[in-house]
């Protein structure tokens, strides 16, 4: 039964993760595919390149979304369970949570929707943090902000954000008794979005990674110079 309840929180999370709400809002806002501009992603900093700040807010609400409702979902599918190792009662609760915020971030990055293509799953990230531990959100989400705003670099911003939530879980994890499955949260999500910013490592190093708030005409397609 329990086996049952964790396939179902993969299921329905990978599920809720896959839904290409920047691609949607971009399609009705400026009729455009923001798969073929800018990026090719579909979060909301190729949506505001394309589609202007009100869509960009709107995807970027949703896409948190989708890594919060993960959360919820399996903290109700697996409210009171627990398995026995010996004499030590696990309780599973919080690893539910985790593995479905996890698997939310791996439907965004491979959208059954959208032929296993998608975005980098920052905001999707985040909007699972913020319901695991609000504090390790906030604090990596101002520090994304900070860093996107001094560099103009999103992807520089994104990467110092996650990074920063996994350091600051650290002393939380050993002094403040927070829950050691938020930190490997912290962990495995870091590693994912620093490997699929790769490309964006590559043309900060090389100076041409497109700014934030740098609009793309329609008529630009994707390339390898853009972010």
């Amino acid at each position: 039964m329990i086996i049952a309840k964790f396939v179902g929180v993969v299921i329905a999370s990978y599920l809720l993760g896959s839904i290409p709400f920047g691609l949607m809002i971009d399609r009705q806002a400026s009729g455009v595919d923001v798969r073929t501009i800018g990026s090719g992603k579909i979060g909301a900093t190729n949506v505001l390149r394309v589609a202007g700040k009100k869509a960009a807010v709107l995807s970027l609400v949703l896409d948190l979304l989708k890594g919060t409702l993960a959360v919820l979902f399996a903290g109700l599918i697996l409210s009171g369970d627990y398995m026995v190792a010996g004499n030590h009662t696990i309780w599973l609760e919080k690893s539910a949570q985790v593995l479905g915020a996890i698997v939310a971030i791996c439907g965004h990055k491979w959208s059954i929707f959208l032929k296993f293509k998608g975005g980098r799953g920052v905001a999707t990230f985040f909007g699972g943090l913020a319901a695991l531990s609000p504090v390790a959100a906030l604090f990596g989400a101002e520090v994304l902000v900070i860093g996107a705003g001094l560099t103009r670099y999103m992807s520089l911003g994104a990467i110092a954000g996650v990074v920063g939530v996994y350091v600051i879980l650290i002393p939380l994890t050993i002094f403040a008794g927070f829950p050691v499955e938020y930190l490997i949260y912290a962990f495995i999500g870091a590693v994912f979005i620093i490997i699929w910013h790769r490309d964006n490592i590559s043309r900060l190093l090389a100076g041409t990674e497109r700014r934030l708030g740098e609009r793309v005409p329609v008529s630009d397609s994707v390339s390898s110079t853009n972010s």
